[in-house]
Parts: structure tokens; sequence; C-alpha cells
């Protein structure tokens, strides 16, 4: 399929998200829509709505920017523990029904902050079953009529959804994506997700992932289309590679002196197998491939923020291909101030991204030896 090309939209009340120096209107429906219209003014897809608990209800805010925008595709955050099955896959097959085939869905099953809104599954094994049945009976209650399941953690007897997801670009229902590093994660996309998303990892540990998810395709009997996979990651661009060293740098040292002052940069932190990996790769060097930066992770950075692609638009277009030559066909970019960088990456990075043919799946891609920490930038 043709490359997805997605933005972020941090849907959140509070100011200073990853460092975003815009103090007004965080959580409101002007704030949120006005990315969603410059995203669709500088050539991106759609953006991933961010989710947590305390924070505004994503598929609410989905519906509204879906509402207000023409061509923007939401990427729609959802925790199993918010929903059941049955109720998602009917809210979502309407929004889908009424924005034209615009929804995507992206499924978390890491924690946040279950005990406040009455979750009561908190064991990873038992949530990544939960979410492998959730992924099995939505797609099923989008495409079947009186569907009936009986499992462990949800039970339908008769389900019929209506009205059914709207039909567009060779889709019947809107396109699932998931996360996750684990053994169990990993077994959960090899059965049941569309697209696999990835933080951003070196090249030859993506490479690995990707065969290793193949490979589980076939030994948990795939029933749908060949798994996809996909790349969450922040891009810092600018017109030269010393800017964006430069400006990349004086970040990371103000992340620096923020430590230990409730820096809005910090992410999950906890044990996640995903979260843990990103951590580590500061031990092989603070520049590996061609231009991913390992240390912000150092300093407070997060999930997508952990590592960032830096460079000029050719620099991080050149690093965009090789991981597309993995494989990798959705990507979902952000850097801070949201606004001024969606317009920036969208003009500068989308025309070179657009401007290559897709490469080939199974080609790989090996980048030159890490840099260690302290050695001279590019």
């Amino acid at each position: 399929m043709s490359p997805e090309y997605l933005w972020y939209v941090p849907n959140t009340v509070e100011p200073g998200h990853r460092g975003d120096d815009t103090t007004d209107g965080w959580g409101s429906i002007e704030y949120s829509t006005d990315l969603a219209l410059t995203a669709e003014a500088h050539g991106w897809g759609g953006a991933l709505l961010g989710t947590g608990w305390g924070r505004p209800d994503t598929f609410t805010v989905a519906t509204a920017l879906a509402a207000r925008t023409t061509t923007f595709k939401p990427l729609i955050a959802v925790r199993p523990g918010y929903w059941h099955p049955a109720n998602f896959a009917a809210a979502a097959a309407t929004l889908d029904q009424l924005s034209r085939g615009r929804v995507l869905v992206n499924i978390v099953s890491g924690l946040d902050n279950p005990a406040a809104y009455g979750d009561t599954t908190v064991d990873p094994a038992q949530r990544y079953l939960r979410t492998r049945e959730f992924l099995h009976l939505v797609r099923r209650l989008w495409t079947e009529e009186n569907v009936t399941f009986h499992g462990e953690h949800f039970r339908v007897t008769d389900c019929t959804v209506a009205p059914r997801p709207f039909p567009v670009g060779g889709r019947d229902h809107p396109v699932l994506y998931f996360g996750g590093a684990s053994e169990a994660a990993e077994r959960v996309s090899a059965a049941e997700a569309d697209v696999q998303l990835f933080w951003g990892e070196p090249l030859d540990g993506l490479a690995e992932r990707i065969d290793r998810l193949r490979t589980l395709s076939r030994q948990v009997d795939r029933r749908h289309r060949p798994l996809e996979f996909g790349l969450r990651i922040t891009t810092v661009v600018r017109d030269t590679t010393e800017e964006a060293w430069r400006a990349a740098e004086q970040r990371v040292a103000k992340m620096a002196a923020d430590a230990g002052e409730g820096s809005t940069w910090t992410g999950n932190r906890g044990t996640a197998v995903g979260q843990r990996r990103l951590l580590e790769l500061a031990e092989r060097g603070e520049v590996l491939d061609t231009c991913l930066y390992t240390t912000p992770g150092r300093f407070g950075g997060g999930g997508a923020a952990t590592t960032w692609l830096v460079g000029s638009a050719d620099d991080v277009a050149h690093a965009l291909e090789n991981y597309r030559r993995l494989g990798i066909t959705h990507f979902v970019l952000s850097d801070t101030p949201y606004k001024q960088e969606i317009a920036r990456v969208g003009d500068q990075l989308l025309p070179r991204l657009r401007a290559t043919a897709p490469a080939a799946p199974d080609a790989r891609v090996t980048g030159p030896a890490p840099r260690a920490r302290g050695a001279e930038r590019p």
C-alpha cells in the first residue's frame, strides 16, 4: 500500500507538552482543530491523538476534529479497559460512516491509572489476552452479522453492528494499529493487528523484530492480510544538518537542566519492554545509524520522544527511507512546537518522502557504525 504519513496531536489540557512553549488553548476544540487543519494544509494524512486517564477523551476529540476537517484521519488511541468491544465497534463504525472512511484506531494495552476508572485487569498476561480478544471481536463485529463470542474477557451473543464501517480504498474497516515489544505483545500483533507500530529503534533491531513478527504470523495461523509496520518517532528537521544538531542539543541541555523539576518531557519510565529497549540504546552510542539521537532518553524523554531523528530534510528523509526499505509503511512523526513543526516538517520532509518510490519490503539496510558519546556531529 502507499505509505501513510501522520502527525501527532497531544490531546492534553496541560501546556508545555514535550517542550511546546505554546501557553494558551491546550485542551480546547479551537487548539486541536487548528492543529488538524494545519496538518491538512501541509500534506499530512492525519494525526495520532494521545490517550490516558486524566486527559480529554480521545474518541470525543476525534469526532469533533473529523467534523471540522475534510481529509484529516484521526488515529484514535483506545484502551480496552475503557470500552466494551461491541460499544466501541458501533461508535467507531458510526464515526467512520460519518467521516467517509477516515477513522484509524490505535489499541493501547499499557497501564495508565486503571483503579481510577475501575479497571481490575492489571496482570500483563491478562491485559494482552484481553487486547487480543478485543481486536478479534471488534474486527468480527465490523465485518460479520449475528456474532457470538464467549471469551475469557468479553462475551456477545447474536451481535450485529449497524452501520457498518465505510468501505474505501480497498479496506472494509478502520485500520487497527497496535504497539508493544514484549513476546506477549508481539503475538497479539501477529495474530490480530493490521499494523505493528514501533518506536525509534536502530535499523538492525527493527529488522530483527519485523522478521520475528512475520514468523510469528505464520506460527499463530494469522487469518488476515499480511501484518504491516509503522514507526512513531520525533523528527528534528532544520534547513541544514548543523542547525538541526544545534537545536537538538540545546533542547537536550534544557531537558537536563529541568530534570527533577517536573519537566513535562517525562514519559512512561516504567518497566515496559519497549521503553527499556529505547533507554538502553544510549549505551551503544549517542548517535546510531545515520542520525538517530539517543541522548534525549537520558534526560526524561519517554515513548516516541526517547530517540530523535535529527538533521536536514535530506538527512531525515534518507533515514526514513532506510526504515521504509525494511518494510515500514506507516510513519507517525512529531516535534514541538507542534503547530510550527507541522508546517516545517510537512513542507520540507514530506515532498522528499513522496518523491521516492516505495522500496522492496524485504530489503535490508544497515547504517554506519554507532558514534560514541561526544563524537563529532555530521
